[in-house]
């Protein structure tokens, strides 16, 4: 399945059913008076999360959403039937924009969340609500009151507790595939991967947490070089970042900054997050090497570095285990 993040949809609720004007009429009754029944609802239009999907593909080829028209009233007084709602079913982490696509109008960030976007009109009135003393055959029946319409943009951020962050052929998809059973496209070129993907990294029968990959950030990300920065979206909700650094590179304290300054550039409140560096590749270097370039980039962010190799897994349960603390720290709070 092909995976979209961005769509832009047209959605209208349902008008509501016109009232009319009727007249009681039976045998041996004489002057029955008016019993003409109001309009029925419109339909809503409600936007539900479900754990279920995981991409806004759907929306590529169904971008109108219109609800039904309440009933027309009838005589008897009998009011028309309620238009059915339609219901819009999102991934989990769907955000609902105004046209201008900076208003924004829900946050679904829980399964089962809903709602109401566009609520139907209400049904018209019927002759019957106007009659009184001085007017016993009112020949007035209203219209429906009109359904809302509007075009609204859906963004989705994934739900991950860790996102991985990094240059291209940092090693994020290799750390991904060997903590999680995920099966990311794996190349000894740049931009393997074109799109976030997920995994859940089970530790043991109680302690899980879902990993992120999103694609390589390169310097000017945030001006549009590369892929764009557009997919950090997806590691905003993340508890922590996990700064994969390919440690066979000659620069690993220019190439941390820069990725530093890429964050700050999309959200100065996404690059506060608490961020794990991991020196990756250690398989190729040396023990000094190793050691140095460790010291080099701890004396750099002032942090503690941790040191991996996706190919080896050397390092592999320390880091996933710091993961787990820090996940399981922000469920906490």
């Amino acid at each position: 399945m092909k995976f979209l993040d961005q769509a832009k949809i047209y959605v209208r609720s349902g008008d509501g059913g016109d009232g009319v004007v009727a007249f009681r009429r039976e045998k041996y009754i004489e002057y029955g008076g008016p019993d003409g029944g109001n309009g029925g609802r419109g339909g809503d239009v409600i936007f539900r999360a479900v754990p279920s999907l995981n991409t806004l593909i759907d929306f590529r080829y169904t971008q109108h959403f219109r609800a039904r028209k309440g009933g027309n009233g009838a005589g008897s007084d009998r009011t028309g039937a309620a238009a059915s709602d339609v219901l819009i079913d999102v991934p989990v982490g769907t955000q609902i924009f105004a046209e201008d696509r900076e208003t924004l109008l829900a946050d679904l960030d829980e399964a089962g969340k809903e709602i109401l976007l566009c609520k139907g009109g209400d049904g018209g009135l019927g002759n019957a609500n106007f009659k009184s003393s001085t007017n016993r055959a009112p020949r007035r029946a209203d219209k429906g009151w009109p359904g809302e319409e509007r075009w609204v943009w859906l963004r989705l951020k994934l739900i991950a507790d860790i996102g991985l962050v990094g240059l291209p052929n940092a090693g994020k998809s290799t750390l991904l595939s060997v903590a999680s059973r995920a099966r990311p496209k794996i190349a000894d070129y740049p931009f393997t991967t074109l799109h976030p993907q997920l995994g859940v990294v089970r530790l043991n029968a109680t302690e899980e947490f879902v990993i992120a990959d999103i694609p390589g950030l390169i310097e000017g990300a945030s001006d549009g070089a590369g892929l764009g920065d557009r997919f950090l979206g997806h590691v905003e909700r993340c508890a922590s970042l996990v700064h994969l650094i390919d440690g066979t590179e000659s620069q690993i304290v220019k190439h941390w900054r820069l990725i530093r300054h890429e964050l700050e550039a999309y959200d100065p409140i996404l690059a506060q997050k608490p961020e794990i560096i991991v020196l990756n590749k250690c398989d190729a270097l040396t023990a000094q090497q190793k050691s140095a370039k460790r010291r080099a980039l701890e004396k750099a962010s002032g942090s503690p570095v941790m040191t991996l190799s996706g190919v080896t897994h050397e390092g592999l349960p320390e880091v996933l285990r710091t993961l787990q603390d820090r996940v399981n720290l922000a469920r906490k709070k």
